[in-house]
């Protein structure tokens, strides 16, 4: 690979031009790069900082074979690569003068171009994020369904929806939130279903992203701990998986802790299949010291 094979840019409409189609090929395995992109293009380019996005697309006798963007976080997330197309993209990029905190992409990707940063930079990686990515086969709902019904969350419920958004950042180790740091959050663009007891008392949450390429994304799912264990979570993801595919969906996918063995086993009963691992690095470490 020839580092002019790839296009850099920080125009997004020029970068959907060329790389929409190849985004939209694989929506499953793409999700994640299509919902932050189009946050920003609804949003703007400072949807996630004030920094500009920096768009990349590695294109082969006319066709485009992978993507890559950088937020204003500095973090890079990476489309399948070969090692040796992950080696050269690291070398055209630290030939450029780039820096970036971190890389997420399938195991394999991220794993190839965090040992080669290592090489070219000597910034050492460190892993800080693992996930496994699921996507719906036959949705089979479990039985016996707990008691109650889901209800599509409207105004009434918002500060319940950010107390269990907090909830859920401290169990994964993400940053909390208040009213007005809401707006600019991960959750904000989502639409979230609650699943209540008979008395109405919500119990659980699911949410869901808009659908984009013909995909949507459950994300997240979460039930209080002393309410763990008795359904809920399982009813209210059929409940958004249904309406994602009510919607049209042809893809729904969601992501579990691979070292959660509860949540990968109730995933798989409701008819969603594992499709591969993803991985984060942290490379923000300095180059070791000479000797």
């Amino acid at each position: 690979m020839r580092p002019d094979d790839w296009h850099l840019t920080e125009d997004i409409d020029g970068f959907l031009a060329r790389a929409g189609d190849f985004l939209r090929s694989r929506p499953a395995l793409h999700n994640t790069p299509l919902t932050v992109i189009e946050r920003l293009r609804r949003r703007g380019a400072d949807a996630y900082g004030a920094e500009a996005t920096v768009f990349g697309h590695l294109e082969h006798s006319g066709e485009v074979r992978a993507v890559f963007y950088r937020l204003a976080t500095h973090r890079l997330t990476l489309t399948p690569l070969s090692p040796e197309q992950a080696d050269a993209l690291a070398a055209h990029l630290a030939d450029l003068g780039h820096s970036f905190s971190g890389v997420t992409a399938d195991h394999d990707t991220a794993t190839a171009f965090a040992e080669a940063w290592q090489r070219h930079t000597g910034a050492a990686p460190v892993r800080d994020w693992r996930g496994r990515l699921y996507r719906l086969g036959t949705l089979t709902p479990p039985e016996p369904r707990p008691d109650g019904r889901g209800r599509v969350l409207d105004a009434q419920g918002h500060q319940q929806l950010i107390h269990w958004c907090n909830e859920f950042a401290a169990d994964v180790g993400e940053a909390t939130l208040d009213t007005d740091s809401w707006a600019k959050s991960r959750f904000a663009d989502k639409h979230f279903t609650f699943w209540e007891n008979p008395d109405g008392t919500p119990v659980s949450m699911a949410g869901s992203t808009s659908m984009v390429g013909g995909m949507i994304r459950v994300d997240p799912v979460y039930t209080p701990a002393h309410l763990r264990g008795r359904g809920y979570a399982g009813a209210v993801t059929v409940e958004v998986t249904r309406a994602a595919l009510a919607a049209g969906a042809t893809d729904v996918v969601l992501f579990t802790n691979p070292a959660n063995p509860t949540s990968n086993a109730l995933y798989q009963r409701i008819g969603y299949v594992p499709v591969t691992y993803f991985t984060g690095y942290n490379l923000s470490g300095n180059a070791p010291e000479a000797g």
